[in-house]
């Protein structure tokens, strides 16, 4: 350790309790107004608090940093020097100032060190301590109003100064951005006034156009004019020349009837009627046979011979087949099981099949995966399977063969008067079976 270094430690260890305090009111007030890099790393993090609670609070750390750092201890001693300008000077300069407070004198004595700061300090240390005088109160809290001040004004002024950075970065954006606009309005213009040239252009070369069609036109009106005359007097001559040809067909038509009523009669030849050679032969004609009628509807070789028909559609009353066959299963294992044997008769005869499912015992989206071939439906709501199997019949043309699978009688009888063809679901089942 130097002897600065010695002597400042000794006579930091023999401040009075008044003078030390006073040190550290005045080293916490400068702490507020160093820059972040003047300050040692464990003070800075109490440069922004208030100066009171500053004070109170660094007391611990700022003492014996003032004591070992002599650069700082000097940061601080001008900075109070600025604050305290004529009673700083005259410190500094060795002028005795008498009506200053003893321990006012000792603390600046010992942040400036002029030339016999430590008497000054001895001094003070062997004054009796005085009480505080109301006017000493009214000056601390008045600095320490000051202090707070103070720091709020340059936290205002470092806010403001982030506002004006950011305003002039705002400001250099928008006049790019204006600079820009003005850009794209110049060739805007430049490209309006191009495309107005571009238009008068295009006006003068539709008038010259349409002159010229107007011209083209009154040609063409007199060419149709012409064309017209020529066309009444062609019509006129054609009317002439088919009616001459009428006269003539008449004329010889008439010779024709003429000479063949002569033969007729020179050679006495009956008249001619609907009678035809086959009508003369002796035999009982057969009875109609009723429609859906021809064999019995169980009949296997029936059904057999009504899938073989051309174009035949097979539409199946679905529950009353699967109620029929298997009315212990749950429902969707009744569907799922009947549209599987009719994709194996589908891809066997090549018919159309559609199986229609009664749509009020449904709770829910249907999981069903029918096989290619074979239409599903589901009656709509309100609307019970029996009516839309009586639609499906009706939307088939005339002629073309329809059979219904239904053990439901009300059904067939509608459907066979609609021209179709009923079938049990027995016959179905066992058609099934078989495959």
């Amino acid at each position: 350790m130097t002897e600065a270094g010695t002597a400042a430690g000794s006579a930091a260890t023999a401040l009075p309790e008044p003078v030390r305090q006073r040190v550290l009111t005045l080293a916490a007030q400068a702490l507020g107004q160093l820059p972040a890099t003047d300050i040692p790393p464990p003070l800075r993090r109490f440069a922004s608090f208030a100066p009171g609670k500053r004070a109170k609070l660094s007391a611990s750390v700022l003492g014996p940093i003032l004591e070992t750092d002599e650069h700082f201890r000097r940061l601080v001693a001008f900075q109070v020097r600025r604050e305290h300008p004529e009673l700083g000077d005259a410190i500094a300069e060795g002028i005795p100032v008498p009506a200053a407070e003893p321990g006012e004198v000792a603390a600046l004595a010992y942040l400036l060190r002029p030339d016999h700061w430590e008497e000054r300090v001895a001094a003070a240390a062997q004054l009796p301590p005085e009480k505080p005088r109301a006017d000493d109160e009214a000056v601390h809290r008045l600095t320490e109003q000051l202090d707070q001040a103070r720091t709020e004004t340059r936290q205002v002024r470092e806010r403001l100064r982030e506002q004006v950075t950011e305003l002039k970065a705002e400001n250099v954006t928008l006049r790019r951005k204006l600079n820009e606009a003005r850009q794209r309005i110049t060739g805007l213009q430049t490209d309006l006034e191009q495309r107005t040239i571009e238009a008068t252009t295009a006006d003068e070369r539709v008038d010259a156009a349409r002159a010229e069609v107007e011209r083209e036109l009154r040609k063409l009106r007199a060419r149709i004019t012409e064309l017209e005359a020529v066309e009444h007097a062609a019509r006129r001559t054609a009317g002439q020349e088919r009616e001459l040809a009428s006269t003539r067909t008449r004329l010889l038509l008439d010779t024709v009837i003429e000479a063949a009523a002569g033969l007729r009669r020179e050679l006495a030849l009956p008249p001619g009627g609907d009678l035809r050679p086959a009508d003369t032969v002796a035999g009982v004609e057969p009875a109609a046979a009723p429609i859906g009628r021809s064999a019995p509807e169980d009949d296997p070789a029936l059904f057999d011979e009504l899938l073989a028909l051309p174009q035949v559609h097979l539409i199946i009353d679905g529950y009353n087949v699967t109620k029929t066959a298997w009315p212990n299963s749950p429902l969707h294992s009744q569907r799922q099981r009947l549209v599987t044997a009719l994709g194996a008769l589908v891809a066997q005869r090549r018919i159309e099949v559609t199986v229609v499912f009664d749509g009020a015992e449904l709770t829910g989206p249907v999981q069903l995966n029918p096989p290619r071939g074979v239409r599903v439906r589901f009656s709509p709501a309100g609307v019970i399977a029996d009516e839309v199997i009586r639609q499906l019949v009706r939307a088939e043309p005339p002629g073309r063969p329809v059979v219904v699978v239904s053990t439901d009688r009300e059904v067939a009888e509608s459907i066979i008067a609609m021209g179709a063809r009923a079938l049990s679901a027995a016959t179905l089942l066992s058609r099934i079976a078989r495959s």
